[in-house]
């Protein structure tokens, strides 16, 4: 065969490569919908792990102590809690797509707005980073909601361990992905550049969202093979929910009326309960992970910001592999004929047992041996991590956007209680060992309430 006609096999190999995956692209629109929020969340928790990066030079600058950083950092999960049961009832009203895009586009510029804060002085600093940080966090508040009412509409049953497995391992891959990224800005530029360069990406990734997420209904390119397959399956096929569209109604005593008779309903219900109590344990370790990890090892084991940020990666890309990995064992078991109770409940015990380790880190001396635990404890925290998946099977279909918020209410009491405790426990201990027994004992409690409260996990009726 000669040059040519090896160059034209290549290149009709290449072309039909690209044909075919076109095609497995066409048939399969719900891929695409699942990696669009998996850009936004990265972005999402990328924002949240730049607070943990500018955290120990901006607390230098600021002249603020561990209690006063801890409070700051709490001022997002206040925010991401207030306004939970707002962005559920946003969800319904609206949709999620404009929720959500909305919400996007708000967290960017406030994001921009902490890297120009100093400008002010600071004590004013201090006081205009803990509203922007307020205000990233009642703009997030919808979008895990969001994301479990995406999906519960986009994938059958079989699938939606996996789908929620991908968005919720975001928290890792943004560490992984961005932490070394940003302690080098850091570093180099100082910590108000890491604010101006997830602010500038996440403003050109809500863009991208905006142009495009669609729902089941009305996407022009979902096949009606797809669309007969997620039906199935048990996929809702409702992105925006029923209550979208009403118009003025929303604000008639009898809709506020029912909108409260649901709300009271769903915390009556004690299989959102226990979901709801295990997520805030769950959530415990993630906030660490996310707000405290860089400052533990710099503060702690004195390593240097940067050496700080790239050892952090570590963890997290231990984290994001067992996410994804728990999300798939949990879809597997589904297939070979598990119950749901079963396929969700054995990977979240295995990966809160796991995640438990993290107490270890008080007992050994060794960096690399700190770093080796919290892998392993990161790695059982995303293989166990299936709340939202959990979530997106046990929704009623009438108040999805409402049920996961208040499940994500739960969650986003960590947020507050977590820092706060961390920076008091740090603060009078002076040291973190009492910090990673807080941490490491709420993984523990995790496994109580899916043994002893939630029970057989089912679709719940409609509220």
């Amino acid at each position: 065969m000669n040059v040519d006609s090896t160059r034209t096999l290549d290149h009709a190999n290449g072309k039909s490569l690209l044909t075919r995956l076109r095609q497995l692209a066409a048939r399969h629109i719900r891929y695409e919908v699942i990696g669009l929020i998996f850009i936004v969340m990265t972005i999402n928790l990328a924002d949240r792990a730049a607070m943990s990066i500018a955290g120990t030079p901006m607390s230098a600058e600021l002249h603020l102590n561990h209690l006063q950083l801890g409070l700051t950092f709490s001022s997002f999960a206040w925010a991401y809690t207030l306004f939970q049961l707002a962005g559920g009832w946003a969800l319904d009203r609206f949709g999620a797509k404009r929720t959500y895009t909305g919400a996007v586009f708000l967290w960017s510029f406030c994001t921009v707005g902490v890297g120009f804060a100093p400008l002010l002085g600071p004590h004013a600093a201090s006081a205009l980073i803990f509203v922007l940080i307020f205000m990233i966090g009642m703009a997030a508040a919808p979008c895990y909601p969001a994301n479990a009412k995406i999906v519960s509409a986009w994938f059958p049953a079989a699938e939606r361990g996996t789908a929620s497995a991908i968005f919720n391992a975001t928290q890792y891959f943004a560490a992984a992905a961005f932490t070394p990224a940003l302690a080098l800005l850091a570093s180099n530029f100082g910590w108000r550049s890491v604010f101006f360069a997830m602010g500038a990406i996440g403003i050109a990734a809500g863009a991208l969202f905006a142009l495009r997420l669609k729902g089941p209904l009305d996407h022009p390119r979902l096949t009606p093979e797809e669309r007969e397959f997620i039906e199935a399956g048990g996929g809702t096929l409702d992105m925006d929910g029923i209550d979208g569209g009403q118009g003025s109604s929303q604000g008639t005593p009898s809709r506020r009326g029912a909108g409260f008779e649901k709300f009271r309903r769903l915390l009556q219900d004690r299989l959102l309960l226990g979901i709801s109590v295990a997520q805030y344990c769950i959530s415990t370790l993630s906030f660490f992970f996310i707000m405290w990890v860089p400052v533990y090892l710099v503060q702690e084991r004195h390593i240097p910001l940067l050496r700080a940020g790239i050892l952090a990666s570590v963890p997290a890309i231990c984290g994001f592999s067992g996410g994804i990995l728990g999300g798939m064992f949990s879809d597997l078991l589904l297939r070979q004929g598990r119950t749901l109770t079963v396929a969700r409940k054995v990977p979240i015990y295995v990966g809160m047992l796991m995640a438990s380790t993290i107490m270890v880190c008080n007992y050994v001396s060794a960096d690399w041996l700190v770093v080796a635990i919290m892998a392993l404890a990161f790695f059982g925290k995303g293989f166990g991590a299936l709340g939202w998946a959990v979530i997106a099977d046990t929704s009623p279909v009438n108040a999805a956007g409402l049920n996961a918020s208040v499940f994500n209410t739960f969650s986003s009491l960590s947020g507050i209680t977590t820092p706060i405790a961390i920076g008091f426990l740090v603060q009078t201990m002076h040291s973190f060992n009492g910090a990673l027994i807080f941490v490491g004992a709420h993984a523990l409690l995790a496994i109580v309430s899916y043994a002893f409260v939630v029970g057989t996990i089912r679709r719940m009726d409609p509220v």
